[in-house]
């Protein structure tokens, strides 16, 4: 039977500390390298405004997506309308409401997102901010 001695879990106790301190070394290590060598890189320009069609095509589709939620928030809402004033019970009306409160929260949020980023973005100097226009309208 093997049994459990002290001086067999001293020798792994006194390497512990030299590969917690390797391995916090290496990751400050890993961390200035990082810090250093994103930097150019991201003064770079970017690489979806070099592009020929792909800030038409970005705009295209945050425009379908947005008619797509405001037309899906029409029938939501309609459907929960229609359901509520077949319904009688009234934790279940309140559980409609609820519904309809968070798409028409949702369709707020998908309209407002757009213009938002387009004027915080050109704000910032972001680059896809200055070539992509986000407003759906």
């Amino acid at each position: 039977m093997d049994r459990y001695t002290p001086s067999e879990s001293t020798a792994s106790d006194a390497d512990a500390p030299s590969s917690n301190s390797l391995s916090r070394s290496t990751a400050v290590t890993i961390l200035v390298a990082s810090v250093v060598l994103v930097q150019p890189a991201a003064a770079q320009s970017s690489a979806v405004c070099g592009a020929d069609n792909l800030p038409r095509m970005i705009e295209g589709f945050f425009q379908l997506t947005t008619a797509l939620g405001i037309v899906g928030l029409a029938v939501v809402w309609q459907a929960d309308s229609l359901i509520e004033m077949f319904t009688l019970n009234p934790e279940r009306k309140k559980g409609l409401k609820r519904h309809k409160r968070s798409a028409m929260k949702s369709a707020v949020v998908l309209v407002v997102l757009g213009p938002l980023y387009t004027v915080a973005g050109s704000m910032m100097h972001l680059p896809l901010a200055t070539c992509v226009d986000l407003v759906p309208w």
